[in-house]
């Protein structure tokens, strides 16, 4: 058993990683034509909002960014609480005939990556949705893969990927810890 929080990546490491998947999703979409980023609430915005900024400063093209919040497309809604905290969605777009990249922290069972794929279902039907995740911490529960990765890690069941992000959370970079951390 972990006692002890692993740094996986520093803050400058986080940043070299963001560089190479904003490359690679250009790549996998063949170019930025109809492209949208959209972040799942709450770290994957911050982390869709560098991507568009270097695909942007690399490509020197506006690619539309939106975000999810999947928190009413769970599939373990009644474990949340009574209350639920719901961010904003923000998708302005027609989706129809456009290439989504889905951006997340951590890609664990893929429950929430199911439901970011039912919510997008409401908004239209896209081309393609492709998934990019800054951790692949292994562990599904459901066929769902990444197609850009930012790093795997091996992770224990008893511990967890913590992402930090500067927008969030005053600094940023990426641990693992005990789950019994608070």
């Amino acid at each position: 058993m972990t006692t002890k929080n692993t740094t996986v990546l520093d803050a400058r490491a986080v940043e070299r990683t963001l560089k190479r998947m904003s490359v690679e999703i250009v790549e996998l979409n063949r170019g930025t034509d109809d492209l949208i980023i959209v972040g799942i609430q709450r770290r994957g915005v911050q982390l869709a909002d560098r991507l568009v900024k270097m695909i942007e400063g690399g490509e020197g093209i506006t690619v539309p960014q939106g975000s999810l919040d999947i928190t009413l497309y769970r599939d373990d809604l009644q474990t949340v609480g009574p209350r639920p905290v719901v961010g904003p969605t923000y998708l302005p777009w027609d989706l129809d005939g456009k290439h989504i990249v889905i951006v997340d922290d951590v890609l664990y069972t893929g429950r929430t990556v199911r439901a970011a794929l039912d919510e997008l279902a409401d908004f239209g039907r896209p081309a393609s949705i492709s998934l990019a995740v800054l951790i692949d911490r292994g562990g599904r529960e459901l066929p769902i893969h990444a197609d850009v990765v930012g790093k795997k890690v091996d992770v224990g069941e008893d511990e967890r990927v913590d992402v930090m992000v500067a927008e969030l959370d005053e600094r940023t970079e990426v641990v693992i810890v005990p789950k019994s951390a608070a």
